[in-house]
C-alpha cells in the first residue's frame, strides 16, 4: 500500500481496492479494527485520523495475509457464529453462516424450557454446541470430536463464554461413547467430494482437510453416522444434518433406509436445502 495514505478513510478505501473481493470493504475494515482494538463506529467518527508508522506497518501486514489468501477468521483468531464470539484456530472448521440454519431446526425443535440431552458431533470450535447450550440453558450438551486440538478450542470457547452445561469429550464419532440416549443429534460433518476442484480455492486451503472432505461423493461420515445415530437417540430422538448444497436428497434417502420418520429440510439464507433431519422410530430405538 502507499505509506502516504495515512487516514483510516485512505488506508480502507486503498486496502478495499487491492482486495478486491465481494467481501474486501468488510474484510479490511476488520483487519483495522483488529489492529486498532476498536469497533465500526469508532473508525467511521475517526475516520480522518491519521495512523501511526506502527499502526500502518501492522494493518499492511495483515492486509499481506489476507491478499495471500488466509481466511480473516484465521487472521483475527475468531469469528462470530449466532451472536457468540469463537476462538478460531488452523486446526478448526471455520464456523460459516449457513451452519446457522443448523442451530436455528434445533431450538425449534428443543422447547424453549425443555430439559434435554444434546450430542454434538465433530464440534470443531463448539460452534453448534454452544449456541445450543446458550440459548437453551436446562439443555445437557455434550460435543465430540476426533481432534484433541478441537476440543482445546473448544473447551476454551466454552471457558469465555461462561457455559456450564456443555461437556467435551474425545470420541471418533460415537466410538467412545458410553451407552447413553439423547435427545438430539446435531453434526456438520465433512461433506464434500476428494476430488471436488473448490478444495483449492479460497479458504478451505487453509482448513483441516479431515474436516472438509468424506469419500468420493462427500457421504461416507454422513452414512456412518445415520447407521449408528438411532442406537443413541432416546424413542421419537431427532437427528440433524448439515450436508452440501446438492445432497438433500441423498442424505434423505439414507435417513429413510435407516427407518427415521418425519423427515424434512431445512433452508440456509441462500434458499438451498442445507439441513436434513429426520425422527428416530420408537422401533428402532434399541
Amino acid at each position: 500500500m502507499n505509506k502516504n495514505n495515512t487516514s483510516i478513510k485512505a488506508n480502507l478505501a486503498e486496502a478495499s481496492s487491492l482486495l478486491n473481493t465481494d467481501e474486501a470493504v468488510l474484510d479490511a475494515r476488520l483487519l483495522l479494527q483488529h489492529v486498532l482494538n476498536t469497533n465500526r463506529a469508532w473508525l467511521i467518527a475517526h475516520a480522518d485520523n491519521t495512523l501511526t508508522p506502527e499502526q500502518y506497518a501492522a494493518f499492511d501486514a495483515l492486509l499481506q495475509r489476507r491478499l495471500n489468501g488466509e481466511p480473516i477468521a484465521h487472521i483475527l483468531g475468531e469469528r462470530e457464529f449466532f451472536g457468540l464470539p469463537l476462538k478460531v484456530t488452523s486446526e478448526t472448521l471455520i464456523p460459516r453462516p449457513d451452519t446457522e440454519t443448523l442451530v436455528e431446526q434445533a431450538l425449534q425443535t428443543i422447547p424453549e424450557q425443555a430439559v434435554c440431552q444434546v450430542l454434538d458431533l465433530g464440534t470443531g470450535t463448539g460452534a453448534i454446541a454452544l449456541a445450543i447450550a446458550k440459548h437453551r440453558p436446562l439443555a445437557i450438551v455434550t460435543a465430540v470430536d476426533a481432534s484433541k486440538a478441537a476440543l482445546a478450542v473448544a473447551t476454551e470457547n466454552a471457558n469465555n463464554l461462561g457455559l456450564n452445561n456443555v461437556s467435551f469429550q474425545y470420541s471418533d464419532w460415537f466410538s467412545q461413547l458410553q451407552v447413553q440416549r439423547f435427545d438430539m443429534i446435531v453434526s456438520n460433518p465433512p461433506y464434500i467430494a476428494e476430488n471436488d476442484p473448490h478444495l483449492s480455492q479460497g479458504d478451505v486451503r487453509f482448513e483441516p482437510k479431515s474436516a472438509l472432505t468424506s469419500g468420493a461423493d462427500g457421504l461416507d461420515d454422513i452414512r456412518h453416522i445415520v447407521s449408528h445415530a438411532a442406537h443413541y437417540l432416546k424413542p421419537n430422538g431427532w437427528l440433524l444434518l448439515e450436508h452440501g448444497y446438492d445432497q438433500a436428497q441423498a442424505v434423505a434417502e439414507l435417513l429413510t433406509q435407516a427407518n427415521f420418520t418425519h423427515i424434512g429440510h431445512a433452508l440456509d439464507l441462500a434458499g438451498i436445502q442445507r439441513v436434513t433431519f429426520g425422527m428416530v422410530s420408537p422401533m428402532i430405538s434399541t
